[in-house]
């Protein structure tokens, strides 16, 4: 069986060969992890296409058992560009694929391929929602939050309202997408829910993601992490929720003085000169938010992870916290409860089909950073029972992201697509 993976990612194998540096990104990475069990059936040649900055025309190359087209990026995929259409033509008669999955609504290079190339045989995967997403992006921020905190970056690139005004344009491209669709692939109730809402005449199928190989070896212990350390994913924009999570630290920090907050990234605090002026409208807000509550000692910035000081990190918190305020099935909770470290989650979006409440983990209101706090202080004052959470989280994520079961699934999607 021929198959053409339309993707939103450079893989690094495909970088590697162009550039001769690849490198694995925290963002997408579990996709290497699903191709490389795919291409273990014999029967299987994958095709992998993507858009990228690195070349100025259409781009093949060969892997070691992957076919790579790279699609240059020209004038983007974040609005409808139909100058990709011709390439996916020629993509399609070069390999003649018998099924294309395309990866992910948030981009419209897949639009372009559906409309050059048709629908038939075509099997839509959900990701996040970016149509959704826009509606949950300032979430539990003011204008006042956002104005008074705007840097010299803002007057020319726009503020996190002109980030959210993005995400919903590209979110019309998405439900344009997904109303085009025969075929969704999902994971979660909630993406079943929006995928039913926007083409109850599509077929869903079920799903789950393989996460990146590192996170399935290994296991969290209360006696090798640092008391009262929290760790939570990521602070790049505000539907991730990070202005709650600084809100609940300063109530945690009354009850543990020496809790200590860690994030993947740069530092926001202290900048000046060059960096302080392209700084973004959120970060300068949080490193306002930080000095006014002297947060500034209790933050750890650890920078850019590789998967495997990512999966260091997550070993070493006392506590993993996603505080987003939208979500699908989020790969970092799926990372952390593999590894079994206690997990506290918003319930936004899918979270409640991978995590459930009081068994696996602790869930809550994501703007109620006051309960956020309570779940935190609560595994701490476990101590080594918060272990239990974690080793039922564990059992329950080698289960839902289960290389060999993930991979049959998908090829039985493929084989019925095939049969029709």
């Amino acid at each position: 069986m021929r198959v053409l993976w339309i993707s939103n990612i450079l893989f690094p194998e495909a970088e590697e060969l162009l550039t001769g540096s690849g490198e694995l990104k925290a963002s997408g990475g579990w996709m290497t992890g699903a191709a490389d069990a795919l291409v273990r059936d014999d029967d299987i040649q994958l095709c992998v296409a993507c858009v990228s900055d690195k070349v100025k025309s259409l781009t093949r190359i060969s892997g070691r058992r992957i076919l790579y087209y790279v699609l240059p990026k020209g004038k983007g995929n974040i609005r409808v560009n139909n100058d990709y259409c011709p390439y996916w033509l020629q993509i399609k008669s070069e390999f003649k694929p018998d099924i294309t999955h395309i990866h992910g609504t948030e981009f419209s290079h897949g639009l372009a391929y559906l409309k050059a190339c048709g629908n038939d045989n075509v099997v839509i995967s959900i990701q996040g929602l970016t149509s959704v997403c826009s509606k949950y992006y300032c979430y539990g921020m003011t204008r006042a939050d956002v104005y008074c905190n705007l840097t010299f970056k803002d007057i020319f690139k726009g503020t996190v309202f002109h980030g959210q005004k993005l995400f919903a344009k590209r979110g019309k491209y998405e439900l344009e997408m997904l109303g085009m669709a025969k075929h969704i692939i999902g994971r979660t109730s909630w993406d079943h829910a929006h995928a039913w809402a926007v083409n109850p005449g599509a077929e869903y199928h079920f799903c789950n993601e393989t996460l990146r190989e590192p996170f399935y070896e290994g296991r969290w212990r209360y006696e090798a992490c640092v008391r009262h350390r929290i760790f939570a994913p990521s602070l790049e924009v505000p539907l991730k929720g990070y202005h709650y999570l600084l809100e609940a630290f300063c109530q945690v920090l009354k009850t543990y003085p020496d809790a200590t907050l860690a994030v993947p990234g740069k530092s926001f605090l202290e900048l000046s000169g060059k960096e302080a002026c392209l700084q973004q409208t959120y970060h300068a807000y949080l490193a306002r938010f930080a000095k006014e509550h002297g947060l500034q000692d209790r933050l750890l910035f650890l920078g850019h992870l590789s998967p495997e000081e990512m999966k260091q990190a997550y070993l070493n918190c006392n506590v993993f916290v996603l505080p987003s305020t939208i979500e699908n099935s989020p790969n970092s909770l799926g990372e952390a409860m593999l590894l079994g470290v206690p997990c506290v989650a918003s319930d936004v979006g899918g979270v409640t089909s991978m995590l459930e409440h009081e068994k696996e983990g602790l869930v809550y209101q994501s703007s109620a950073p006051y309960v956020l706090a309570h779940h935190i202080a609560r595994l701490f004052d476990l101590k080594a029972d918060a272990a239990g959470f974690g080793a039922a989280a564990s059992a329950r994520a080698r289960i839902t992201h289960d290389p060999e079961e993930n991979r049959k699934a998908l090829l039985g999607i493929y084989e019925a697509l095939s049969q029709e």
